[in-house]
């Protein structure tokens, strides 16, 4: 595999992870990925909006990380073919890589610093919770635990899948 290839992959994914964390943040009436948000933020913005079930249990849920699972698997595959994985355990390492690439991507980057301080993802009603928005610990758990987990899903696809075409 080339590395220069998983490089620019690299730069392409966190660009496309990007775009989709900011076209899902502005939707600030009916935020699908309230769930995602710090439980303190999620109970200052129900005191004033509906309340919805942000459990891990919920259909809603469940559905968003079904799509989030199902867009890994199609990036991380065309990723794997581009960098030239031939084998189950190429592409699981490439994919299962490039998901903990973006895991800390998230965290240390877009949690910690445009999540902490940009107010385009503040919710109504919630604009002075400084210190909510930049709770370290809350974001670099959730990247841990479920999304070294959550990570292997994918990773296991694309390995079956790169398996299965090569």
């Amino acid at each position: 595999m080339n590395p220069t290839v998983i490089l620019i992959e690299m730069l392409v994914f966190s660009a496309l992870f990007t775009a989709l964390v900011f076209a899902v943040a502005r939707d600030k009436e009916a935020p699908g990925n309230i769930h995602n948000y710090p439980p303190d933020i999620q109970e200052a913005y129900f005191r004033t909006h509906p309340r919805v079930d942000t459990s891990y249990r919920s259909g809603k849920v469940i559905l968003r990380k079904l799509i989030g699972i199902l867009f890994f698997i199609i990036v991380l595959t065309v990723c794997a073919v581009i960098a030239g994985a031939e084998t189950f355990l190429q592409g699981f390492l490439l994919a299962f890589g490039l998901m903990v690439w973006i895991g800390a991507y998230d965290t240390f980057f877009l949690d910690w610093v445009l999540f902490a301080n940009m107010k385009c993802f503040r919710l109504p009603g919630t604009e002075h919770m400084d210190k909510a928005y930049r709770q370290k610990w809350f974001h670099l758990k959730g990247m841990l635990f479920p999304g070294l987990i959550f990570a292997l899903i994918p990773a296991a696809v694309v390995g079956l899948i790169v398996m299965l075409i090569r």
